[in-house]
């Protein structure tokens, strides 16, 4: 999944500053997208839609996975 989420941010901001990382808490775990705040509007999108995006393609692909995955944007 963590793959998934940084192929989508990479075309999204291709120049950007971002990290994304995975914080696990047992049977849940976090991909965290931590992104510079001039490129922020980027990845969240007009009134979230590229957020939701995202969120639903990692709960589309981790379907069958046992870990259930959120995704988290936080700002640099």
């Amino acid at each position: 999944m963590l793959e998934l989420v940084e192929y989508l941010v990479a075309n999204l901001v291709p120049n950007g500053d971002y990290e994304v990382e995975l914080r696990e808490n047992g049977d849940e775990s976090d991909i965290v997208i931590i992104i510079a705040k001039k490129d922020i509007g980027k990845v969240i999108g007009k009134s979230g839609r590229i957020a939701r995006a995202i969120r639903t393609l990692v709960k589309a692909a981790s379907v069958k996975s046992p870990v259930r995955y959120n995704v988290v944007i936080e700002e640099r």
